[in-house]
């Protein structure tokens, strides 16, 4: 039995090295999988784990001795890396005023995005947690204002071509089913959005991406936990925010190409691998206005469980 990604079908294989290995039983108290026990004193592979091997790495990575080795889906020991200086490491106040600098900006100079930085911001959303590994979210990079202006104004045509799915004889049709929450969504939203897109499709005006220098779409598989896109999305906002940038989240266009025929095509088109439950696009840039405040913000409810 394993677990399925559209990468690899398989469990990871572990291999003990004895020579090496104390079985001091660090990686049999951070395995979750209970694929490893500690039987007459001497580190064991158990024949009843919950999954298989899944190649989270931990075993490896908590190894005083390099005693465990996991080879497969993606991973190898090759992949193993020695951490940081925890006194490198960003500390609260720091990250805090990061977040509170960031603001969804959509005003861009016409100023290219640099390879090394498109580069930095992958190398750190690569980072970002997933349901399990190896991770399934795919990233679709659009690294000039030219790409990123044919993209969207082939998503506004391709709009056009669904004007029905905001129509008032649809929204009526679908009520009962969507419920009120969402009718509101699609009379409020949803239709002032398609009305939008399109009428900047006739003037040359980019609604859809900002003519932003650069954008990364993160979208998964089937197989995909669909919150792994939007985390690994959250990672390259902050890395992007942390070089300079100024960003955006988009939610927008995700949803609109993920059903029916002319979706699937659109998808082909692009180059987007699969159809996705989350999805989502960030657009980058060097800001052409300087925001001077920022605004509180807060969740809806805290409750603290009883």
């Amino acid at each position: 039995m394993s677990i399925p990604t559209s990468r690899n079908q398989e469990n990871d294989v572990i291999t003990i090295d004895y020579a090496k290995c104390t079985a001091c039983g660090l990686c049999v108290q951070v395995c979750k999988d209970y694929s490893l026990e500690i039987r007459d004193g001497k580190l064991q592979i158990t024949d009843q784990p919950v999954f298989g091997c899944i190649g989270c790495g931990h075993c490896m990575a908590v190894c005083p001795v390099s005693a465990i080795h996991v080879s497969g889906r993606t991973l190898t020991e090759s992949d193993l890396f020695d951490l940081p200086a925890s006194e490198t490491a960003s500390d609260y106040s720091q990250i805090l005023n990061l977040m509170l600098r960031r603001r969804s900006i959509r005003e861009f100079k016409k100023q290219p995005v640099e390879k090394e930085k498109i580069e930095q911001i992958l190398k750190a959303a690569s980072t970002a947690p997933m349901g399990l590994p190896p991770t399934d979210v795919h990233v679709l990079v659009f690294d000039s204002t030219e790409k990123i202006r044919d993209f969207s104004f082939d998503f506004c045509r391709y709009l056009e071509g669904m004007k029905w799915f905001v129509s008032g004889w649809f929204l009526a049709l679908m009520r009962p089913f969507w419920g009120k929450e969402n009718a509101r969504m699609f009379k409020n939203f949803v239709k002032p959005l398609f009305k939008i897109y399109t009428q900047g499709l006739k003037s040359g005006d980019n609604y859809v991406t900002y003519d932003a220098p650069l954008a990364m779409y993160f979208y998964g598989s089937p197989y995909c936990d669909p919150a792994d896109p939007i985390v690994a999305a959250t990672y390259a906002m902050l890395a992007g925010e942390s070089l300079g940038l100024r960003t955006c989240m988009l939610g927008a266009v995700h949803p609109l190409i993920q059903n029916g025929g002319k979706a699937k095509a659109f998808r082909k088109k692009w180059g987007i691998r699969h159809k996705s439950r989350e999805g989502l696009f960030v657009i980058f840039g060097y800001p052409s206005v300087k925001y001077r405040k920022g605004i509180s913000r807060t969740f809806a409810a805290v409750d603290f469980a009883k």
